[in-house]
């Protein structure tokens, strides 16, 4: 399959968030021989470009050079497929967000340890977070890290633009207690969002895990603009990886084992295309089974979405030399019937857009922060150029959609008694569509539309809301949605989107669990020598978003393995010195 220089112990598919954390751990020991394979750029110290440092990520999530271009979702049964803005670049998703470090809550790691995934409960993960991080605000504190290479880190109320302070001030007003850790205190309220950044630059993992001093191993090789086209599998084990790379050029790498790294949405898609699956939809395909396995793909998971604006006054809109714009979360309860503690969570941004017409708009992040709604990722085709077919299905569950209701007037409700609040109209739903998504490419040629757009908005209020009306919202407005329960349902249907956190595809479960696809190590049930590490793994998404839990899943794991080496060292030694 190759030439022995194309063997590697481990071969790593995917130099995203989880991959970027496998290839410096496990390189760690000269020993070990490790292949890290990314489609997109790489992104190496010293030419990281200026957007994915910018801890401003907007323009940047949403242009076309970092994502994959034919990546679709459904966001709901019979909706429209949207692009899914999936990173293609190395450090993956942490490379292109917006840096939240949010944990999510015990409970999360706790019901993963009851669902059939030992050693994942909280006390078991804990470790594991404050080894990824160095946390710059409470290095001090046992529930945090101090050396890791994560920097993490939060702006205080008391530098917060006025924007920020009037939306905590009317959380507060609604019953909201104040928390000054996220992550470390576990009830609702509102906070100082965490993220991973420092010196006002982005910090990926690639930065943090791919720095020049791993780089230098020998042991590591990055190929970066490669796609990998097949996974290799011999009997019921995997064997390596064929790629190619950007110029062509064909690639066989042989592997010890092989550790599928691609996010949620790809890494099913590169297991099924292998033949693991479900055997009666891989023979459809002309698919030779490898393992009937019919979890893999299943149990999709995204926090359903919903995004307002606020038309700001003057006095709290913020400069757009100020780069860092989302300061500001909440958890809350829903206290619908069915609903959970903390099951809702809210964000917010100071600008809405890296331009004049955005600087005038603030935005709100709103999504349910634990949905009973699943998805499934399934093959539209066998060949690797195929993208394939994503529903993520997110309102399936009516009390998903409930929830959703009841957080969409509890936002209204407290922006209404804010002080950034002056007309019904001023506050909006906001969707990424297509034409916004075009907006927020930069170029000269949206610097001055936004800013002719920007400047009509300030005209006048009559105007501004003319031109909402038209070009935003179609003419919805919220006040004649809240009076009616059925059309506000039919709004939160129609606008619902994913937030970029898909999970749980290839879930961590017993082997003699049908729907599950891997052991609680990442094991591949039924291959061999393969593994999947990413947020795949997640047997239901955590109260938060993905990248720090993907990230400390990686690490630990990465742990497990190097231990497991040892052992297998310890014991051929004893086999070969029994005395």
């Amino acid at each position: 399959m190759g030439t022995p220089r194309d063997r590697f112990d481990y071969v790593i598919v995917g130099g995203g968030s989880a991959g970027c954390v496998l290839a410096n751990r496990l390189s760690r020991d000269p020993g070990i021989r490790v292949a890290l394979i990314e489609g997109g750029v790489d992104t190496p110290p010293g030419a990281v470009p200026a957007e994915i440092l910018d801890s401003y990520p907007m323009p940047l999530f949403f242009g076309d050079r970092y994502i994959w271009p034919s990546l679709q979702a459904r966001a709901v049964a019979g909706g429209p497929a949207k692009l899914y803005e999936q990173a293609r670049v190395i450090g993956g998703g942490s490379s292109i967000n917006v840096q939240a470090a949010n944990r999510g809550l015990p409970r999360d790691y706790d019901e993963w340890a009851a669902s059939g995934a030992p050693g994942w409960s909280w006390q078991d993960v804990l470790p594991f977070f404050r080894k990824l991080e160095r946390d710059v605000d409470f290095a001090s504190s046992p529930m945090h890290g101090s050396d890791g290479p994560v920097p993490i880190r939060r702006i205080p109320p008391q530098a917060w633009p006025p924007f920020c302070t009037a939306f905590a001030q009317a959380m507060g007003r609604s019953g909201l207690s104040a928390l000054d850790d996220q992550n470390a205190e576990f009830g609702d309220g509102w906070f100082p969002a965490a993220f991973s950044n420092v010196d006002g630059k982005r910090v990926s993992t690639a930065i943090a895990y791919l720095d020049a001093h791993t780089r230098k191993r020998t042991n590591l090789r990055i190929f970066a603009e490669t796609t990998v086209k097949e996974l290799v599998v011999s009997g019921r084990e995997a064997r390596g990886v064929i790629a190619v790379r950007a110029d062509g050029a064909r690639l066989a790498l042989e592997a010890g084992e092989v550790i599928v790294s691609a996010g949620a949405l790809q890494s099913p898609a590169i297991l099924m295309r292998a033949g693991i699956g479900d055997a009666a939809a891989l023979q459809a395909l002309g698919i030779e089974v490898v393992a009937d396995r019919p979890g893999v793909g299943r149990n999709l998971q995204d926090h359903p979405a919903l995004t307002f604006c606020q038309f700001l006054a003057p006095e709290y809109r913020m400069p757009l030399s100020r780069r860092r714009s989302s300061m500001t979360a909440a958890r809350f309860s829903s206290e619908v019937p069915g609903g959970e503690a903390s099951d809702m969570y809210l964000s917010s941004s100071t600008r809405a857009g890296w331009h004049a017409l955005g600087n005038r708009l603030g935005l709100f992040f709103l999504w349910c922060n634990r949905p009973f709604s699943r998805g499934q990722v399934s093959l539209a085709g066998a060949q690797p150029d195929v993208p394939p077919m994503v529903e993520l299905n997110l309102l399936d569950d009516e009390r998903d959609l409930r929830r959703m209701v009841a957080g969409v007037r509890r936002l209204v409700r407290i922006v209404g008694a804010s002080a950034l609040y002056q007309h019904p109209d001023d506050f909006f739903p906001a969707m990424f569509s297509p034409r916004v998504k075009a907006l927020s490419r930069v170029s000269r040629g949206n610097a001055l539309l936004t800013g002719l757009l920007g400047a009509l908005l300030d005209v006048s209020g009559p105007l501004r809301r003319s031109l909402i009306a038209r070009f935003v919202t179609g003419g919805a407005n919220l006040a004649s949605l809240l009076a009616d329960e059925s059309a506000l349902e039919g709004f939160v249907r129609q606008s619902v989107f994913g937030v970029w956190h898909a999970s749980g595809t290839c879930r961590m479960g017993a082997h003699a669990d049908r729907s599950a696809v891997t052991d609680a190590t990442g094991r591949v049930h039924d291959v061999g020598r393969l593994r999947v590490v990413d947020a795949s793994l997640m047997p239901r998404l955590p109260t938060a978003n993905t990248n720090i839990p993907t990230i400390m899943l990686a690490e630990k794991i990465a742990d497990a393995m190097l231990a497991e080496r040892r052992a297998t060292r310890r014991a051929l030694s004893e086999v070969a010195d029994p005395g």
